[in-house]
């Protein structure tokens, strides 16, 4: 019986170190017009990518955040785990924007153009 005890708690003590949180990220997303005005009231989600909890055996983390930006065009995320993140952002009277980024840093700012809608095409014209 000693010997597992003194086995489970060289266990717990080797694990420990483990459970440490993942690194985080700040991020700061400005969206502006193609002419470079601040565009409030923007759309912005957000999506955890590509990523895995290996205090969770691998699982992969599942996580998006979805807000609004204010007047000066800047949506704040709270702290997300490092990794790659999908950035999308829809704004009444623009093209829609999505991308996706690689974020190592522990503050990040990403700049967001949109452009104007394009006119639709047709065959007929």
């Amino acid at each position: 019986m000693g010997a597992r005890i003194r086995l489970l708690m060289l266990a717990m003590l080797v694990l420990a170190p483990l459970k440490a949180d993942p690194p985080m990220t700040n991020l700061r997303i400005e969206v502006k017009s193609h002419t470079g005005r601040p565009i409030a009231q923007a759309s912005v989600v957000v999506k955890f990518v590509r990523g895995r909890n290996y205090l969770k055996l691998g699982k992969k983390v599942y996580t998006s955040w979805q807000t609004r930006t204010n007047q000066e065009g800047v949506a704040k995320i709270p702290p997300l785990p490092q990794g790659e993140i999908l950035v999308q952002v829809i704004a009444k009277g623009y093209q829609t924007f999505g991308e996706t980024f690689d974020v190592n840093e522990e503050e990040r700012t990403i700049e967001v153009k949109l452009n104007p809608p394009q006119p639709p095409l047709s065959i007929y014209q």
